[in-house]
């Protein structure tokens, strides 16, 4: 235990509580007041300021190992190497004489490419949040002789002071892919430790021909694999999770040469008005212990969870161990996928709830990663905005867009996969008219897809966007397959369609210099 003080850089600390079990952690934060048990055991918590991520707050360093193949721009903000020594020094000093939680773990659940982790916390509960959400090395001996690839320090009540540290706030979310060093401070938001590591993997993966997706990952009956590609609130974890087919994981995963595996070893799922009826794997979860809420409303005198209750944040949420959910993958890999889902939630209500992709046409909304914002995702937003995220998740890629991209395109290609694109978001009008999509419709027009119904329909082209709709659909009624068919004024779906459609050419003008011309012609041609 020395050796690793030592080679963080501390002389002194309080006590060092090194790889604690879920239950020993609990103590922790219980006797800590750190947390409150829910009826039938959960943790709720709550993260006091920051309820989301803050992604103004987060910098890459500019070091001489990684300053050429970054993509610097506003996602990924340069820091100076001097200026994240200082915070290190300073974040240092104040863990002197404090009591500290280390775990041990792993990013990555193909055994070839795992990512050795340390993460070190002046808190419990978020400790218990990585413990939940990486994968746990179950083999004493390889958790004894733990050499960490990337180490990372959680301090929430170390404050940056902007003028002096030359960050944007109190908060700070610094990675270093020289010293394989992450620091986060400032900010209590346990989803800076997950996205954190996930850009460490989609710095690391594509250096091996691996590419890392924001995406979810679930298998069928016969073993046929299926991603969800997605912006948070768009339906990754939702339309992953049933009980028909079994979860690799929600969120994040790599692709290689053998197949998809899970970067993680669990889940975090947004939890605000979850329902018993529409999604009862993950509403279980929020019933069990081990599990971390997230600002979820608790009544004082019952203990009883009011999942309903927006009062702190829209951005509630639940970490749970994959093992939670009965219907899962254990070893966190499957093989190539069949199926590609490309989740937009549409505030416009133009997108049709299904429509079929070229790989060039793929490759294209790939690189768009068009959503709606969703409220309480990000600091500062209350409504749905209309937003494109590069590679649907632009925050968390440190490389250049047509790095993730050619690979992409490239193992599509290969392995003959179907993509589509899915609208959860609005029908019958823009947000605030239309309605959004039930979710009973998307089930059933991603169950077609799967079981290969839609590939014995004929379909339609999109005269906006190019899209192929299916024309019919099992479970589905035929006039929301269309979208300009669910709008009273079909004129002012018109207007919508060819406004979003100019959107997505003017964002596209960022790439067209660095992708192939067959790529830019399957989009939007207005």
């Amino acid at each position: 235990m020395n050796h690793i003080i030592k080679e963080l850089g501390l002389s002194t600390v309080g006590k060092v509580y090194h790889n604690l079990p879920t239950p020993i952690l609990y103590e922790e934060i219980l006797n800590r007041h750190e947390g409150q048990m829910a009826h039938l055991g959960p943790l709720v918590v709550k993260t006091g300021k920051y309820t989301g991520r803050s992604p103004h707050d987060k910098f890459i360093v500019e070091e001489e190992n990684s300053a050429e193949q970054i993509w610097w721009g506003p996602e990924n903000k340069k820091f100076s190497a001097d200026n994240f020594d200082r915070i290190h020094i300073r974040l240092l000093s104040y863990l002197q004489g404090k009591d500290i939680f280390i775990q041990d773990c792993y990013a990555g659940a193909d055994k070839e490419y795992q990512v050795p982790l340390r993460i070190i916390t002046e808190d419990a509960w978020p400790n218990l949040f990585a413990r939940n959400m990486f994968i746990q090395i179950t083999d004493s001996k390889k958790l004894h002789s733990h050499q960490p690839e990337f180490t990372m320090i959680h301090a929430p009540r170390f404050q940056a002071l902007p003028d002096m540290d030359h960050t944007n706030s109190e908060a700070f979310i610094l990675i270093n892919f020289g010293s394989r060093l992450i620091l986060i401070g400032g900010t209590s938001y346990a989803g800076e430790i997950k996205k954190a590591v996930f850009t460490a993997m989609n710095y690391l993966m594509p250096q091996k021909n691996i590419l890392g997706m924001h995406c979810s990952a679930n298998i069928g009956d016969h073993g046929d694999t299926a991603l969800y590609f997605g912006l948070s609130g768009t339906g990754k974890t939702t339309l992953s999770t049933v009980t028909d087919r079994r979860l690799i994981g929600d969120d994040e995963h790599g692709w290689d040469e053998k197949g998809i595996f899970n970067f993680e070893g669990g889940c975090y799922a947004k939890v605000i008005r979850l329902s018993k009826e529409a999604e009862p794997e993950i509403y279980e979860c929020t019933r069990k212990f081990g599990t971390v809420l997230e600002n979820v409303y608790l009544d004082p005198e019952t203990r009883h969870l009011d999942l309903d209750d927006d009062s702190l944040t829209e951005n509630t949420r639940a970490a749970y161990p994959l093992a939670h959910i009965p219907n899962t993958i254990r070893k966190g890999t499957g093989a190539h996928p069949e199926n590609i889902f490309m989740l937009a939630a549409d505030a416009f209500g133009v997108l049709p709830p299904i429509s079929k992709l070229t790989p060039e046409q793929a490759m294209y909304y790939f690189l768009s990663g068009y959503t709606a914002k969703l409220a309480g995702t990000e600091r500062g937003v209350t409504e749905p905005q209309a937003t494109f995220s590069t590679c649907f998740g632009a925050p968390f890629m440190a490389l250049h867009p047509h790095v993730y991209a050619d690979l992409l395109g490239k193992k599509i290609k290969e392995h003959d996969a179907n993509c589509w694109l899915v609208n959860t978001g609005w029908s019958g009008g823009a947000f605030g008219i239309g309605q959004r999509m039930p979710i009973q419709y998307t089930r059933s027009l991603l169950r077609a897809a799967l079981k290969g119904s839609l590939n014995k329909v004929d379909y339609d082209q999109d005269p906006f966007f190019g899209l192929y709709i299916p024309k019919k659909c099992p479970g589905v009624p035929d006039e929301i397959l269309h979208p300009r068919n669910t709008w009273l004024d079909k004129g002012g779906y018109d207007l919508k369609a060819k406004e979003l459609a100019s959107l997505f050419k003017q964002n596209f003008e960022h790439f067209e210099t660095e992708i192939n011309s067959d790529i830019s012609k399957a989009g939007p041609q207005i």
